[in-house]
């Protein structure tokens, strides 16, 4: 006869088989990560546990079990006073989206606050800060502290995630912002605000709102601390394969705070940039920054409010320099006088207005609700680099979201619901409209452009948005005991969310011209003009639904071994791509004759492109030949084991797998493409001959104007085709490190392997007759399909693989030891077969042929130092030093025809690291610098600092002033490369430079005063 099971086994049985069956009968759903915090522990038997948050009053309660452990979950970071019974008290700090350990089975010691002790924001009592080390996740939190006391150039919180190892936080040129982790690209990471995750369906970036902006993407006075997990991450988190950002929001207290702060620098308070002092004048700058922020009580104990609001104006010096250079030769002296002046120094203006508001309302010991909502508003002019000003586009960049939240919880199970709303719009349009020029070089097969004037391309027109619900409801058993303690989390989620994309618009074109040793030729060799396809949409829309399921068991094996044991299933309907027909048009086109004169007779061009490996119908859609992805199975596996059992010294390690998603902004392109097409018509001449043809034409003066290129080329232009099999990327994760607890330090040591797999590649599908693809030192581009343009196909097959050693050393900051210190090294070994900011593949028949070279993803060694310390006269001092190795810089080494590549091609993708050295002649090439050690190693190098001088008002009010220089010994940290890779295949010992004239990365030394108000 079988022993019955006791009662709470039977509950974590069933949950068990329970989740199976629901994992299998159900398609997947989406999550979002919960910023709060867990605690677990030890207590008497049958004993009831109480935490007090101390700022809000506010209550959980829970019951030890039978072998006294304990479980609170869903508890928002802070301090808290917490019992198990008279005199076990204990007052602790709780950091966000963590699981911290506190037993309580002994009599609290009557003793000073220990190291390690946190004071909250606000509040004078002291708090025991728990750190969290039984976890399999690599990452670690950035705490309020730090974000408060650490200098940086922009307002932007996700600026301090870069004091975490494997990751990189970057201020471009044109002062836009980006965050990657590891060695892939800003789109494959996830910011989770309040549990929300901020993905970007659309378009590049990550998160909504990041994609070439200045801006910020949340208030940061609302931001309370945050989490950075580089890698095995939990099952909850979804839409992600690199890096995942956890952040809690400040809430109201039982006390009202506020503070008031403006932020002012200009260009008499910075240096000037390489460009500037090559120009001989510095642009016109500004930067102002101010907000304020309010909290306090409706109801005290019970009900509470936050708002803050943050503008961000700016005039940002940008730079605008030649796309490529030529030994020997002053590209800027051989164009056309006006476009001469628009060289040198630029700016660009920015204004944002950042809104957030929230209240919170614990109606119960047991539940908690939050509602928030927040708006941003965003608006600037983008030029620089090889887009002069006449050239630039007006961006319009709005993000708007609202989240209500419910939690209830009882002794052995907390439940979440989730009701979420969001709305984005990013509208760039051109600064001007009209006619374009693209001055590029005659003398390099693929065009190089030196620098655009005018008026924008049409493909400067854009309209990419995404509004839509979501509801989810998460499901926690804390304390469950079978062979250990769990604590099972559990979930369901569904969101519909509307895309939109438009990607370009029948106003602009733009004429390019042939730039020789002469000087620039006074004729165009071609025209781009948007051409509306009768009976085809401008934009693409598609009502998307999200669904996802996952499990999640904290196994706590015993007082050593911890295992973190979950699975997720993601599923996304795309109904515009899944339900796409390839137009007849275009499957009659590829079955027809082939043009080519020196085809075999009869011959179609499907049968040429079979020749070369492409077989049409993997790429033409009936309606129903395509559907959503449904093996997307990620375990998510992790152990910590305690050596001795006090967390002291702790081994991790992990494996797992991650889906992000293919954006819309790619896969709307089918569509786009052929209701308005860019169409190139060319124009023929000695630098670019081409057959007499709808889209070859000599050239007239009459094509000036735009109306009579329309009635040139062809129904339809340049053909994207997608794979009916495209796949969802994902990454492979797996690491091994150990933790240890140093007197007062934190240290960590791990090895991380993410090798990423399945991005979209895009390759050129034309074809010669024999199926080649490069043939007497060319590309099959006059081979298009026959009545169109160019073959556009689209597979996966981008991959990454990334080694990285992650070191960190954490002093945390005390009030009672009055400073603190992070030290934050990486070292990266990385190989791609793409550049990860690129899709567009066409130099080579198949992205299988790209060879894996050094990624341009990350430097080889990056140190990042922060620290802070208690001065005297109430002064506060906090530094940061970043160091980096040269980022490797991608690119193509070519062949003199007709010596080529062993496959054939006319050039190969290499990867060079600007040295100490340079093999080409540009006087302009700058070399990797040294610090104060190292020799001229280095290709990244600022050290920043600020003083804070706090004076105390009385009656709990206090203002301040501060002073930040930013880059004090003004390193050049270039961002622009001049390349040689030499020629026949044979590589330059130097083939990399940087542009000393170029943009930085960064900022050049700038003074920041600041001052501000608490209340």
């Amino acid at each position: 006869m079988k022993k019955p099971l006791p009662f709470k086994k039977k509950i974590l049985a069933s949950l068990i088989r329970t989740a199976v069956v629901t994992a299998v009968a159900m398609p997947a759903m989406s999550w979002a990560q919960s910023s709060d915090a867990n605690l677990r522990g030890k207590a008497a038997p049958q004993m009831q546990i109480t935490a007090k948050n101390i700022a809000t009053g506010s209550r959980r309660v829970t019951m030890s079990a039978a072998d006294g452990s304990y479980a609170l979950v869903g508890l928002p970071p802070g301090t808290y006073q917490v019992d198990a019974g008279p005199g076990t008290e204990r007052t602790v700090t709780l950091s966000v989206a963590s699981t911290a350990t506190l037993d309580l089975t002994a009599p609290a010691a009557a003793a000073a606050a220990p190291a390690g002790a946190a004071t909250l924001e606000g509040i004078t009592v002291t708090g025991t800060a728990l750190a969290e080390v039984k976890t399999s996740e690599i990452g670690n939190t950035v705490s309020l502290h730090q974000i408060n006391t650490i200098p940086q150039i922009t307002r932007n919180f996700l600026e301090f995630a870069d004091t975490v190892p494997g990751m990189v936080f970057q201020v471009d040129s044109n002062g836009n912002t980006s965050l990657r982790g590891g060695a892939q690209s800003s789109n494959s990471i996830n910011v989770y605000i309040d549990g929300v995750g901020q993905k970007n369906y659309v378009h590049a970036g990550g998160i909504t709102g990041q994609t070439g902006s200045q801006g910020n993407p949340f208030p940061q006075l609302a931001i309370g601390e945050y989490k950075v997990i580089t890698s095995n991450y939990k099952a909850e988190y979804d839409q992600i394969s690199s890096a995942a950002v956890t952040a809690q929001t400040k809430s109201g207290t039982n006390e009202f705070h506020g503070e008031i702060f403006g932020t002012h620098t200009d260009e008499g308070l910075r240096d000037s940039t390489p460009a500037e002092k090559a120009a001989g004048k510095k642009t016109s700058s500004k930067e102002e920054e101010y907000g304020i922020a309010v909290g306090g009580p409706i109801i005290q104990d019970k009900m509470h409010f936050f708002f803050t609001y943050e503008n961000k104006t700016f005039s940002t010096p940008t730079t605008v320099f030649p796309g490529l250079s030529v030994d020997g030769v002053n590209l800027v002296s051989l164009l056309p006088a006006a476009a001469q002046k628009e060289f040198g120094p630029s700016s660009k203006p920015f204004n944002e207005d950042l809104y957030f508001g929230k209240i919170d309302w614990e109606f119960s010991d047991r539940d908690r609700l939050e509602v928030s909502a927040k708006i941003r508003k965003e608006t600037a002019v983008n030029n620089g680099g090889q887009t002069a000003p006449s050239a630039g586009t007006n961006a319009i960049n709005d993000d708007n979201r609202f989240m209500a939240n419910w939690q209830h919880s009882a002794d052995a199970w907390t439940n979440e619901l989730l009701v979420t709303y969001e709305k984005t719009r990013d509208n760039p349009s051109p600064v001007t409209t009209g006619n374009g020029a693209d001055y590029t070089w005659a003398l390099l097969p693929n065009n190089n452009t030196i620098v655009n004037t005018g008026s924008a391309d049409p493909r400067a027109f854009q309209n990419k948005n995404q509004k839509g619900p979501a509801i989810q409801d998460d499901l926690t058993f804390s304390s469950l005991q079978w062979h250990g303690d769990h604590v099972i989390k559990m979930g369901v989620k569904f969101k519909k969310v509307d895309l939109t994309a438009q990607d370009a618009s029948a106003t602009n074109t733009i004429y390019y011209y042939d730039v020789t040793p002469n000087g620039t030729l006074d004729i165009p060799y071609k025209a781009t003009v948007a051409k509306v396809t009768p009976g085809q949409d401008l934009i693409a829309k598609s009502s998307n639904k999200q669904y996802g399921v996952y499990i999640q068991d904290d196994w706590t094996v015993n007082d050593h071994l911890t295992l973190n044991l979950g699975v997720r299933w993601d599923y996304e309907e795309t109904p515009s791509f899944e339900n796409w027909v390839t137009p007849q048009y275009i499957i009659n086109a590829l079955n027809s004759p082939n043009p080519d004169p020196s085809a075999p007779a009869g011959q179609t061009y499907a049968q040429a492109l079979a020749l070369g490996g492409v077989n049409v119908n993997d790429y033409i859609s009936n309606g129903h030949n395509r559907s959503a992805k449904k093996n997307q199975w990620q375990p998510r596996l992790g152990f910590s084991y305690d050596l001795n059992g006090d967390e002291e010294h702790v081994i991790i390690g992990g494996i797992g797998r991650a889906f992000d998603r293919n954006l819309f902004d790619y896969l709307q392109l089918e569509r786009t493409k052929l209701a308005l097409a860019e169409q190139d018509i060319t124009f023929p001449n000695q630098y670019h001959p081409c057959s007499p043809g709808p889209t070859c034409v000599a050239w007239d003066p009459k094509y000036k104007d735009p109306a009579q290129l329309q009635a040139l080329g062809t129904v339809g232009g340049e053909v994207n085709m997608f794979n009916n099999n495209i796949k969802v990327p994902y990454s492979d994760q797996f690491s091994i490190g150990m933790r240890n607890k140093v007197g007062d330090w934190n240290t960590s040591v791990t090895v991380a392997r993410i090798n990423s797999y399945d991005g979209l590649a895009v390759t050129l599908g034309n074809r010669y007759p024999d199926g080649s693809f490069w043939k007497n030192g060319s590309q099959p581009w006059g081979d298009p399909i026959p009545g169109l343009s160019g073959f556009i196909k689209w597979d996966n097959g981008i991959e990454t693989r990334n080694t990285q050693l992650l070191l960190s050393a954490e002093k945390p900051y005390t009030k009672d030891s009055g400073w603190g210190l992070n030290i934050a090294y990486t070292y990266t070994h990385a190989t791609q077969n793409r550049d990860i900011n690129e899709h567009y593949s066409f130099d080579q028949a198949s992205i299988q042929q790209y060879p894996f070279i050094t990624s341009n993803a990350a430097a080889k060694h990056r140190l990042v130092v922060v620290g802070n310390y208690d001065g005297p006269w109430d002064i506060t001092f906090a530094g940061k030093l970043t160091l980096a190795t040269p980022t490797p810089n991608n690119g193509f080494s070519y062949y003199d025809y007709p010596k080529t590549a062993p496959n054939g091609a006319g050039n190969l993708p290499v990867a060079g690291t600007p040295g100490g050295g340079y093999s080409g002649s540009d006087s302009h090439a700058a070399l990797a610098q040294s610090f104060l050690f190292g020799g001229k190693i280095f290709g990244y190098r600022q050290i920043d600092m600020q003083a804070t001088k706090n004076f105390d008002l009385t009656r709990g009010m206090s203002f301040y002033l501060r002073f930040d220089v930013l880059n004090a010994f003004n390193y050049k940290n270039y961002s622009d490369y001049v390349t040689s890779y030499g020629s026949n295949g044979v590589i330059s010992r130097f083939p990399v430079a940087y542009n000393g004239i170029g943009n930085i990365t960064g900022v050049p030394r700038t003074f920041k005063l600041s001052a501000g108000f608490k209340f």
